[in-house]
């Protein structure tokens, strides 16, 4: 892994682990970045200063690791946050939209809950999550929210890795290549 911007300025742990979660495939670790309190906190604030430009009406987060992000951001930034879920983990009536995608290493989808006392419709969401390679859970998400009639002001990860997409928008803490 070769880093070709980093914004932090604590020290980076990330763990890699070859052929996970199937061959050929490695799996980007960034646990250590949540262990270790001054990165955490240097997230945070990183990415409120980012977000805090949108004027947002909600985080969302894809599971898991999204989750983390996003609920820590919407609590300091006060602002909702929609977990986004794996298919099956939500309650079939509380199922807005689906989002079918392909990733790296297989197909999956992707579920949002419905808003409490409101819809989408003309709000705000800023998506947060972990890695993004190909980018194709973000654009899922992007596209059942702009069904719903939201609008996707942003998105924003910790670690983009360059070579497998060519996304000029996002904001991210962390660039890297594969190599």
């Amino acid at each position: 892994m070769k880093i070709l911007k980093n914004k932090f300025k604590n020290e980076l742990n990330i763990r890699t682990e070859k052929d996970f979660p199937k061959k050929g495939i490695e799996f980007i670790d960034i646990t250590p970045l949540f262990l270790q309190k001054e990165t955490l906190k240097e997230m945070s604030d990183l990415f409120k200063k980012e977000i805090k430009k949108y004027e947002v009406d909600y985080i969302v987060g894809p599971e898991a690791r999204g989750f983390l992000i996003g609920s820590m951001l919407s609590t300091s930034l006060k602002v909702g946050f929609i977990p986004v879920r794996k298919k099956g983990k939500l309650p079939p009536t509380t199922v807005v939209a689906t989002a079918n995608y392909n990733k790296e290493y297989g197909n999956d989808v992707l579920e949002l809950p419905k808003l409490v006392n409101e819809d989408y419709k003309n709000k705000k969401f800023y998506i947060v999550d972990d890695i993004y390679a190909t980018g194709n859970t973000m654009n899922a998400i992007e596209k059942c929210i702009k069904e719903l009639g939201g609008k996707v002001v942003g998105e924003g990860v910790i670690i983009n890795i360059k070579e497998l997409n060519d996304k000029k928008d996002l904001f991210s803490l962390i660039d890297i290549n594969e190599e």
